[in-house]
């Protein structure tokens, strides 16, 4: 069983003892550091909080001691319910709240539940208050309200129609272009919240919906990172309904992938190069991605003119580079985009209406435009962390090995060799290392990716 501290909130296991997993104690220590370190942020008596839960089975349980603690400490709650990531973040600033709380692991399996922290823009907190955070919650030292003082509850149920709305009223949307087309999508929810918000949108947009696994009851019916391993139920269902693609997304919708109309993935880094290939077509301007991410959206870019820069992975990280090289999209290779026409968060209900429309004024279909694209392929490993493990010495040991190539170590090591790339970090979510490649072919990535793993494990003695 496991507990993760990090910047970004704190995710672990359910069940166990505390402070090895994510117990109602550990849940209700850190939203009680949150809510103490937002009084002080927001540098005044009375605060509001928005929070929201995706549909795994231990949401409601870690959502009532959250919104109670926070009541505790004199904070109003406005409680969405049953939610998604980017909805919440665009309730925060709507809600003229200051700051929230989403109840998500996002792609971690049914065990797990996190605790995601907002700032009063809706955007993730930064290295240094995550930092504080985490203090905050070893020292324990909490001052909780008096009976008068306690905070209110506000239920509100409508944000998933509302975040609809938002993004039907984007300037590069046309629900009219897209309704012409009559498309017909198979959409994969991994029964959480996404079978709720993906469906919503479709309708709005006139498209016919397919649904699989769309029903909110938290038994994920596939291991929910959307990667193609566990993707077959959509792959073979897309060619059976003889639909224009299939849509599947992570629990709480950020991540957002599709499958070709022939049945094959599209490819998860390949979602941000199409909607930025869009977006780029019609707006002139530079991205941003991670080190993690292809290096077809930095062709993509350059083909329209504009300029591609890598930030460290992590989604603060990649907001706080676009926001200095006024990037108009950038995200991540998981299938996260970020269009801050919309907000500066991943929202996969935003990178949908973006591909759509993408797609009806290209016309053809899903297969025909992932070919028209550079082509990378892309192997994803990793290497299970035990406790004897030194990965920061092994992460130096590689890089001192390369030393001669071109190496970068803003976030763990990413070496760039003339025909692909390895990047080695450790993950911020899940005791692993992560090894991704990059390269012309399906099998020179994954030959890279294991010579990799064979030298690490060289040096670490395994």
């Amino acid at each position: 069983m496991t507990l993760i501290k990090s910047i970004s909130g704190i995710r672990g296991t359910i069940g166990g003892a505390t402070n090895d997993n994510l117990t109602p104690i550990d849940a209700v220590k850190f939203a009680a550091a949150y809510g103490t370190w937002l009084k002080d942020y927001a540098g005044k008596d009375k605060l509001k909080v928005v929070i929201g839960r995706d549909a795994r089975l231990s949401g409601e349980m870690i959502q009532n001691l959250v919104v109670s603690t926070l009541v505790g400490l004199g904070i109003d709650v406005i409680d969405l319910g049953l939610s998604t990531t980017p909805t919440v973040e665009i309730a925060v600033p709507l809600e003229k709240a200051d700051g929230g709380i989403i109840l998500t692991a996002s792609h971690n399996p049914k065990q797990w539940n996190a605790l995601k922290l907002l700032n009063e823009k809706g955007e993730f907190l930064n290295a240094e208050e995550g930092a504080k955070i985490l203090e905050l919650a070893e020292e324990e030292d909490f001052n909780f309200a008096e009976v008068d003082n306690l905070g209110t509850i506000t239920t509100n149920d409508a944000y998933m129609d509302i975040h609809v709305d938002e993004v039907l009223a984007l300037p590069l949307v046309d629900a009219e272009v897209i309704r012409e087309k009559k498309f017909k999508v198979v959409v994969d929810g991994v029964n959480s919240s996404g079978g709720i918000a993906i469906p919503k949108l479709l309708d709005a947009l006139g498209v016919e919906v397919v649904k699989l696994y769309c029903e909110p009851t938290g038994h994920f019916p596939h291991n929910p990172e959307p990667l193609k391993e566990h993707l077959g139920d959509i792959c073979k269902k897309v060619v059976e309904e003889q639909a224009d693609f299939g849509i599947v997304v992570d629990p709480d919708v950020d991540r957002l992938a599709f499958i070709s109309n022939d049945g094959e993935m599209f490819g998860e880094e390949y979602t941000l190069v199409a909607c930025a290939d869009y977006v780029l077509g019609k707006t002139k301007g530079n991205t941003v991605s991670n080190l993690s991410s292809s290096r077809a959206l930095r062709d993509v870019t350059e083909k329209h003119g504009g300029t591609y820069e890598a930030a460290a992975v992590g989604e603060v990280n990649v907001v706080t580079k676009m926001k200095a090289n006024n990037a108009i999209i950038g995200g991540e290779g998981n299938g996260g985009i970020i269009y801050p026409e919309s907000h500066y968060g991943r929202d996969a209900l935003v990178g949908t209406a973006l591909f759509l429309m993408l797609m009806a004024e290209k016309g053809g279909t899903v297969a025909e435009l992932r070919a028209s694209y550079p082509s990378y392929f892309m192997s994803k490993k990793k290497i299970q962390l035990t406790p004897e493990l030194d990965v920061d010495a092994l992460l130096v040991a590689m890089h001192n090995k390369y030393k001669d190539e071109d190496v970068s170590t803003i976030d763990g090591v990413k070496i760039d060799f003339a025909e692909n790339w390895v990047h080695l970090r450790k993950s911020n979510t899940e005791p692993i290392i992560r090894i991704y490649t990059e390269a012309k072919s399906q099998i020179a990535a994954d030959e890279l990716a294991d010579r990799i793993i064979g030298e690490i494990k060289e040096i670490a003695g395994l």
